[in-house]
């Protein structure tokens, strides 16, 4: 049985206390206290779950937003048989939805599981996010690895949770596609690259080469460092290739997803050429 905003029935809970427990699993995955459940914020973010299969275990909708234009439709592709749905008060939606304006729908779904075969591809071009602690930054870069046609991320080191809910809206929902996997630290995401044969690629500051003088074609692992301080020094003289973005002075450097966008893009550009 779906549900839509002109025919729902008496079966839709209805929630108006904070102090409801389903209000304390929302709160618990927003905080990432809940490791098998992920937080989706907005009917697009939904929508992509449903669209990449991810199952849904509760829903929960403003009682005022169940004919808005983005929701009712939304709600027509939930079978409520298998997913709890609920309306809330808006008390409880400012609650339940970390975002300074909350949405008129979340949602807890299944996390997505990891891919644990990331060079599986023919000709694998992996981008290895390198203790990147930022989550807006970790949900950008899938989004521009989707987008450039890179075949997966590794999260590796003390980087964000690539599904915690601010990775997730970074990501467009592209975390929900893009296959995605973990690595204990940088130097292991690195010999597992080189186990597969992939060339290792350093992005550096300065004193690299060109993005368009890199062999950024075969079997490629991409290294983005995190904010700030950027690859550890010994991953960067071990690297195959060492990659430096020019830049007009005095700019020193570039936000770690816009500079992956750079090297994707030079990389998809690369193996678009004729043989």
């Amino acid at each position: 049985m779906s549900l839509c905003g002109e025919c729902y029935s008496s079966t839709v809970h209805r929630i108006t206390s904070r102090q409801n427990p389903v209000v304390k699993e929302y709160r618990d995955a927003a905080r990432g206290e809940a490791p098998d459940t992920v937080l989706l914020i907005g009917h697009r973010l939904i929508s992509e779950a449903l669209t990449a299969g991810i199952r849904l275990r509760h829903v929960m909708v403003a009682t005022d937003a169940l004919d808005h234009p983005d929701v009712g439709p939304l709600l027509h592709h939930i079978d409520s048989e298998l997913v709890t749905v609920a309306t809330a008060s808006a008390p409880v939606m400012d609650a339940v939805s970390p975002v300074s304006s909350p949405s008129e729908i979340v949602a807890l779904a299944a996390r997505p599981a990891l891919d644990i075969s990331p060079y599986a591809s023919p000709d694998p071009l992996v981008v290895i996010l390198c203790d990147m602690q930022n989550p807006g930054n970790v949900g950008a870069i899938v989004r521009v690895a989707e987008a450039a046609g890179a075949t997966a991320v590794v999260v590796a080191g003390v980087s964000a949770d690539p599904f915690g809910w601010k990775a997730l809206r970074g990501s467009m929902g592209s975390a929900l596609r893009v296959p995605i996997s973990l690595a204990s630290s940088t130097h292991a995401a690195v010999t597992t690259a080189r186990r597969h044969g992939a060339s290792v690629v350093a992005t550096v500051p300065r004193e690299g080469v060109q993005p368009f003088e890199a062999t950024l074609t075969g079997p490629t692992a991409l290294l983005i460092g995190g904010e700030g301080i950027g690859l550890a020094q010994d991953v960067v003289d071990a690297a195959d290739q060492r990659v430096s973005i020019p830049m007009q002075a005095p700019v020193e450097s570039l936000n770690a997803s816009v500079a992956a966008a750079v090297l994707l893009y030079e990389a998809r550009r690369q193996r678009a050429l004729p043989v």
